[in-house]
């Protein structure tokens, strides 16, 4: 229950923080802004789900963490980390060829990253596992 709430309270922080940093840069506000706040609320949205979801099984009685959900979440974690590799090269790629900074760069990784993991979590938590 103590870590559903720590889910809720993280997810809290960082919007905070966020609408913060993006009130904070002043009146100018580029496409790259509104990418990365785009998201950044989508991956809150998902962390949120995932609390509500833990919630409403500790309510039920129901354990929080089960065999299922441990292996979606080892497939989901060593599938995104495959993803993320790719995501990496990519963007080592295109450094060259793009006028970025380097501290933007690692940003967009990092939050494809976390984008990649939020996309294949969903995919295997509806989809589910085949046998192996």
């Amino acid at each position: 229950m103590k870590r559903t709430i720590l889910v809720f309270a993280i997810s809290f922080l960082i919007l905070l923080s966020v609408v913060m940093w993006f009130y904070s840069s002043g009146q100018y506000y580029s496409a790259t802004d509104a990418i990365q706040f785009g998201i950044i609320l989508l991956l809150v949205v998902f962390a949120m789900f995932i609390g509500y979801k833990r919630l409403k099984s500790a309510k039920r009685g129901e354990p929080v963490e089960d065999e299922l959900s441990k292996k979606i979440l080892l497939r989901t974690a060593s599938t995104s980390y495959y993803i993320s590799l790719y995501i990496w090269v990519f963007i080592l790629f295109i450094k060259d060829r793009i006028s970025y900074d380097t501290e933007e760069l690692i940003g967009y990784g990092i939050l494809g990253m976390a984008l990649s993991f939020a996309i294949c979590w969903l995919l295997f938590n509806f989809r589910g596992i085949r046998h192996d």
